[in-house]
């Protein structure tokens, strides 16, 4: 069974708006969105912990994307708006299910914290 499934990708033009969903079968601690370019590192875009309720944006994203939940739904949602080209990647979502922190610095946005992690799901900005 699978513990982190996304959806919602596409193509979509420069200013233009998806939504992202992610359903997760398992009990966390932090629930993040990552994306992975083509060549380049695998990076945090946003994160919310569970027990504050709190969200978290990486710079490059903030102000144009906004995450929520519904818990009723097991369910996280990334709205990005304002999309740019460079926003193109290959979108995850992941589950943190250890109390361990593993990356202070990074907090819910550092990688190394999840382990549960989804399929992927692409995202195209192009004219």
């Amino acid at each position: 069974q699978l513990q982190v499934v996304e959806s919602g990708g596409g193509s979509v033009q420069p200013g233009g708006s998806l939504r992202l969903s992610c359903v997760v079968s398992v009990a966390y601690y932090a629930i993040g969105w990552f994306r992975q370019a083509p060549g380049k590192e695998r990076e945090g875009a946003s994160c919310i912990n569970s027990g504050d309720g709190n969200s978290h944006y990486a710079y490059s994203v903030k102000g144009r994307f906004t995450l929520s939940r519904d818990n009723a739904e097991n369910t996280v949602y990334l709205l990005m708006s304002s999309l740019k080209p460079e926003d193109t990647a290959v979108y995850y979502c992941a589950a943190d299910i250890s109390a361990e922190v593993k990356d202070p610095t990074a907090g819910c946005l550092g990688k190394y914290e999840y382990e549960y992690w989804g399929q992927g799901t692409q995202v195209t900005v192009s004219p």
